[in-house]
């Protein structure tokens, strides 16, 4: 009985490293993105990808056919929205990166939709959302991407007009 359960455990450890051998390196690269971090300096992209993976190997008995990747993808999501929420609300956006202008939101969003290709409804039901507002907002944040906000030129004055 034990020689099983040992033989099923090495099985699974491997099954395991060779699905990591295949995805970690895309894995790796979505952290990153979602973090905004330079890739060569990417602490808190490592960490989620850390998580993300071992969350994936501690349900790897109950995949049942379901994707791992598609998993593994699912947890960098979750733990980055909840992350981000913190992070964001404490210090601000992310230092660095051409998504660093984006909200945590809106680059989960961007990154799930265009890096990973996530359909608009799959995107709306891992976020909990309208697949109009997921739509919105991957619009909204291409095109800040594509047309970041100018900074103004030093020494000129920005008047702040209030709504009406």
């Amino acid at each position: 009985m034990r020689e099983r359960h040992v033989a099923r455990g090495a099985r699974r450890d491997r099954e395991f490293e060779a699905f990591v051998a295949g995805a970690a390196g895309r894995l790796s690269r979505t952290a990153t993105l979602l973090t905004a971090e330079p890739p060569g300096a990417n602490p808190r992209a490592r960490r989620l990808l850390t998580h993300a993976l071992a969350h994936t190997y501690a349900g790897w008995d109950r995949l049942r056919g379901e994707d791992p990747y598609d998993r593994a993808r699912q947890q960098l999501a979750v733990r980055f929205a909840r992350e981000a929420w913190h992070h964001h609300a404490l210090f601000g956006h992310a230092r660095g990166g051409v998504l660093s202008v984006l909200s945590p939101q809106e680059r989960l969003i961007l990154v799930l939709r265009l890096h990973e290709g996530v359909a608009e409804e799959q995107t709306a039901a891992l976020l909990g959302l309208p697949v109009e507002r997921v739509r919105t907002i991957c619009l909204r944040a291409m095109a800040t991407v594509l047309h970041p906000p100018r900074e103004a030129a030093p020494g000129t004055k920005v008047v702040e007009v209030a709504p009406s």
